[in-house]
């Protein structure tokens, strides 16, 4: 007989966290992210700090009480200007899908609730750095390229 799980959505809680920073490590790798030093102390701090104030919120995908998916989004505010006339943006991040459950629309749905949080923030815009496999994801919701984004590594 062929199990039938039903994916459930819920937002991310600091009870989460040690399960969560594993997904976002594990996503890490997969994009080639070269590991140096122990990144987990960092991203603990960051993500107490952040959802305690609100200027970070995540939605996780489960299969029963297993997390599946996570997705995250980050609120940052610079000087606004025309295409963002609040200032405010949305920082996509952390958009990891367990490799059995791809495919069957589990990213496209945490996409859209983490969208729906920045624009419930005030956010004019997100922004995302994708990874070869995001990119049809975000295309398909309605990303666009923006040709001008540079880095500087400090």
């Amino acid at each position: 007989m062929e199990s039938t799980s039903k994916i459930t959505y819920r937002k991310l809680t600091e009870a989460d966290l040690p399960t969560f920073i594993q997904m976002r490590i594990t996503q890490l790798r997969e994009e080639g992210a070269k590991e140096d030093f122990d990144l987990v102390p960092a991203l603990k701090d960051y993500y107490k700090r952040h959802l305690a104030d609100g200027t970070f919120v995540s939605w996780l995908a489960l299969d029963g009480e297993k997390i599946i998916g996570t997705s995250g989004m980050s609120f940052v505010e610079k000087p606004p200007y025309f295409g963002c006339p609040s200032g405010r943006l949305g920082l996509l991040s952390s958009m990891f899908t367990n490799p059995d459950y791809r495919r069957k629309g589990i990213a496209k749905e945490l996409l859209h609730r983490v969208v729906e949080e920045a624009r419930a923030y005030g956010c004019g815009a997100v922004q995302i750095t994708a990874s070869d496999m995001g990119v049809k994801l975000y295309t398909a919701y309605g990303f666009v390229h923006n040709g001008n984004f540079m880095q500087y590594k400090l």
